[in-house]
């Protein structure tokens, strides 16, 4: 072998190397694992019965287990953002599929986004009326179309054209939220809404791939059309690869201004922030300081988990590899 052809292998042998290093690099330890949201808001531990809270905690921890097993058989992070939020979405105690909350036309209208941490790939939905599971719709438009965001009957015509099951509006009928949405349009109270339920998932999977996903019914009695954060990639919700994954859920309009998903992933990627301290700087000076409330959810390239809210309290629940489910609702767990 001439000494060329030996350099040419060394050479070669270092490229492949480093290529297979970059690959593990997000996640040298093999770290995996998940955190959920089932909204924040007023969530008071004096006020909520007993009875109720438990049956937020049990459902929570359906979800995050559910997610947990799939991690461990090797499930992609995407498919498990998707059906994570499906038990979610289809229970009535949140605030999205099942128990959207209604319109000022007393009509209800969800939406919906996920995103691909490994190639930023993305899709999202908005004002939906007959799809069951928005966040499933949203998993559609990343992977079969040209686009990221689809809104109204658009979206409808293609969830069809993918052979989507509709249902009647009266699905998303929850005496629950019927009431919520009769009390704040008697009182014609839509800006000061306590509805909470958004629900959102984050996932660091085996191979190191991070997503993230949110599904929400919006605001009770909002009017126009009105498109909140949860559907709109960087606002609501984000991934990357090189940073982590966010869900946001709160006051929408706050959280499209400021970018609030993206921003977090940006201070860990420019300024070397970590997860916990981009979220912290996100929620408790940016968002407090615009008057803003609500909470979010993170999960980096290396499995540590951040949650935070400037509410009286968030839905939560988070699993990693090796450790039991975490659930908590109140402010101070």
């Amino acid at each position: 072998m001439s000494p060329l052809s030996k350099i040419f292998r060394i050479f070669a042998a270092f490229l492949i190397f480093l290529i297979l290093s970059s690959c593990t690099e997000n996640n040298s330890q093999g770290n995996y694992g998940l955190v959920i949201h089932g909204g924040a808001g007023s969530i008071d531990k004096e006020t909520m019965p007993e009875e109720m809270a438990l049956k937020y905690k049990n459902k929570l921890a359906e979800a995050v287990n559910h997610g947990y097993k799939m991690l461990e058989n090797g499930a992609a992070a995407v498919d498990v953002v998707v059906e994570v939020i499906n038990i979610l979405e289809d229970s009535p105690l949140f605030n999205a599929g099942r128990g959207a909350v209604f319109t000022s036309e007393g009509t209800n209208e969800l939406d919906a986004s996920i995103m691909n941490g490994a190639d930023l790939n993305a899709g999202a939905v908005g004002g939906v009326r007959h799809i069951k599971n928005p966040i499933s719709l949203a998993r559609e438009v990343m992977v079969n179309s040209d686009h990221v965001f689809l809104t109204g009957a658009g979206a409808e015509k293609f969830a069809s054209e993918q052979g989507f099951e509709f249902v009647d509006s009266s699905y998303f009928y929850t005496e629950r939220s019927w009431n919520s949405y009769l009390k704040v349009k008697a009182e014609a109270e839509n800006k000061t809404e306590k509805k909470y339920g958004t629900v959102g998932c984050c996932v660091l999977d085996k191979s190191g791939n991070l997503a993230a996903g949110t599904s929400t019914g919006g605001m009770t009695y909002k009017k126009f059309g009105r498109i909140g954060d949860s559907p709109v990639i960087g606002a609501g919700t984000y991934a990357n690869n090189k940073t982590c994954a966010v869900s946001c859920t709160g006051h929408g309009e706050y959280y499209i201004r400021s970018v609030f998903a993206y921003d977090i992933s940006a201070m860990m990627e420019y300024s070397g922030k970590s997860v916990n301290e981009a979220v912290d700087i996100e929620i408790n000076r940016k968002l407090s300081s615009m008057g803003g409330s609500g909470g979010v959810i993170a999960i980096d390239s290396h499995g540590n988990i951040a949650s935070d809210f400037n509410t009286p309290g968030m839905f939560r629940a988070y699993r990693r590899n090796g450790e039991s489910a975490v659930v908590k609702l109140f402010s101070g767990e």
